[in-house]
């Protein structure tokens, strides 16, 4: 799994070599980060709006991966989807599937596609979306369909929930992954070819795909279900 990690205050990837000395001052960065996280949460009042204990946990659930903590970032990640799912905060309940999926515990598939439900159904942060929709496409085979399906969900959502310069960045982003999932899943290389590519897997046709990811997240998922999809739904805001 491609680890991805919005640490903004770091910014930069895990060192292969955890023994390296490049890696030694990232790795002091991250655990002086944390401690001061853990002072922070520490501090919280009793009380405190979901929203700031959310912003805590999930930089420390961010940072344990940087580290390669897989189960202290699985338990915080846990705590903080309970959290984000009771309060109804969609972003955060997202980037907490996110961290649980990187964590690469046994459940690491159903977060997944349980993430990229609540990406696709509610109307998130559509970066977000795409980060999700990334992932699906990192862990499908290049001859599957399911990359295909997800690239053009992304392009779709960036389509549908972005203007200006927002769409401008991530509508050249999600189109370089759809052109480089043609490549990989039917060797397209020429404009005609995606053309044809696109048409013969309904990509241009958002019931098609979107049917399709569906189906794709119930493999993911399975039966492991953590919240009631129907009862969501009745929630969303009648313009989403």
């Amino acid at each position: 799994m491609d680890t991805v990690s919005p640490m903004e205050h770091l910014k930069q990837q895990p060192a292969e070599d955890a023994t390296s000395a490049d890696s030694q001052p990232s790795t002091a960065l991250i655990r002086s980060r944390l401690l001061v996280l853990q002072d922070e949460w520490d501090a919280l009042p009793a009380g405190s709006n979901a929203k700031d204990q959310l912003s805590i946990m999930l930089e420390m659930g961010y940072g344990h991966i940087e580290l390669e903590e897989q189960t202290e970032a699985w338990n915080i990640a846990w705590q903080a989807f309970e959290l984000a799912c009771e309060q109804q905060l969609w972003d955060q309940a997202v980037e907490a599937c996110d961290i649980l999926f990187q964590s690469e515990q046994s459940q690491a598939l159903p977060a997944l596609g349980q993430g990229i439900w609540l990406s696709v159904t509610f109307p998130v942060d559509p970066s977000l979306s795409v980060m999700m929709l990334e992932h699906l496409i990192n862990e499908t085979p290049d001859d599957a369909d399911g990359a295909a399906v997800a690239a053009a969900t992304a392009c779709y959502i960036v389509d549908l929930r972005t203007k200006d310069k927002e769409r401008e960045k991530l509508s050249f982003f999600t189109n370089q992954m759809l052109g480089k999932v043609a490549r990989r899943h039917s060797q397209v290389e020429t404009q005609a070819a995606f053309q044809a590519w696109i048409e013969r897997l309904e990509l241009n046709a958002p019931s098609e795909f979107l049917g399709r990811l569906r189906q794709v997240i119930e493999v993911l998922v399975q039966d492991d279900w953590w919240f009631n999809r129907d009862t969501l739904r009745d929630s969303l805001p009648e313009d989403a």
